[in-house]
């Protein structure tokens, strides 16, 4: 039995399935900006939702109840839904939108495979973003996981073999190669020290990520306006302090050294770890340092 309702058949149309659901590693909200942005910016109407019961652990994701005056008026549920429309220009696109289920994965995977399937589906990408060792005063980079190497390189990947955690978007990925689907992950790297605070920049690289894979098209223009005034007060709050600055400039030397200029410093130079700095930065992005 489908884990999943649907309410409405979108007109058949070729589009692109993107992903974001919530629950895994999503730094400086990278992802969910993106996905919100890409959202406001697209028509869309709900098509389906799943069973947030069959799926949900509700003690770990607990519902909000609506309480005024005393009196309780109302719960709204954490739901997985799936949306459909068009971009600006007329792309076709689903939308797959809620928390990461936390039981039933492989029956919640084959509906989502089946229901791409029936709705015309030919390119599937999740959105996300990590933490790395990277500094914020250098443009954000991504990196891919996808379903064939030629896919991988739209975007860049890393490389070299790893084990790590799966999420639910990267047991899809599987899912949809399984079943010759291609089907992309893509990844902003936000810098280590700030991934616990909204990062603008690393949306707007998704969305030009998105763009580059899918010809999606989102207006980005007042995610990098937010992005330079978020730079300039990290960047304020670092020059508070000689350590940190000293950190900023090894991360920009690294980066530089990785993506093409200059050399690294010398590894046993003593450098504070973002935790050190975390917590102070944290405070002054949300105004409690002057």
């Amino acid at each position: 039995m489908a884990l999943y309702e649907m309410y409405a058949q979108p007109p058949l149309m070729d589009r692109v399935l993107v992903m974001n659901l919530q629950g895994f590693i999503d730094a400086g909200a990278g992802g969910d900006q993106a996905m919100a942005m890409l959202r406001a910016a697209t028509r869309t109407e709900l098509i389906a939702s799943f069973d947030s019961d069959a799926l949900v652990d509700h003690r770990a994701r607990r519902p909000v109840v609506q309480l005024t005056d005393g009196v309780l008026e109302g719960v709204t549920w954490p739901t997985i839904e799936l949306r459909a429309g068009v971009d600006r220009n007329g792309r076709g696109v689903l939308l797959l939108t809620g928390p990461e289920p936390d039981m039933r994965w492989n029956e919640f995977c084959e509906d989502v495979v089946t229901l791409a399937g029936n709705l015309s589906a030919s390119l599937v990408v999740g959105l996300g973003a990590f933490p790395a060792p990277v500094p914020h005063t250098r443009p954000v980079r991504l990196t891919a996981t996808a379903t064939s190497r030629e896919l991988a390189e739209t975007i860049g990947y890393m490389s070299g073999t790893l084990e790590v955690p799966g999420s639910i978007h990267s047991v899809l990925e599987v899912a949809f190669g399984q079943q010759d689907r291609p089907a992309i992950g893509i990844w902003a790297r936000v810098p280590h020290y700030i991934a616990n605070v909204p990062y603008p920049a690393a949306s707007a690289a998704i969305l030009d990520g998105l763009h580059r894979v899918s010809g999606i098209e989102v207006d980005t223009s007042e995610l990098r306006a937010a992005a330079a005034v978020t730079q300039a007060r990290i960047t304020a709050a670092l020059e508070n302090s000689e350590d940190h600055a000293r950190m900023l400039r090894a991360l920009e030397q690294q980066y530089d050294s990785e993506f093409g200029s200059e050399p690294l410093l010398p590894a046993d130079e003593p450098l504070p770890s973002g935790d050190e700095i975390a917590a102070e930065l944290e405070r002054f992005l949300r105004g409690e340092i002057q």
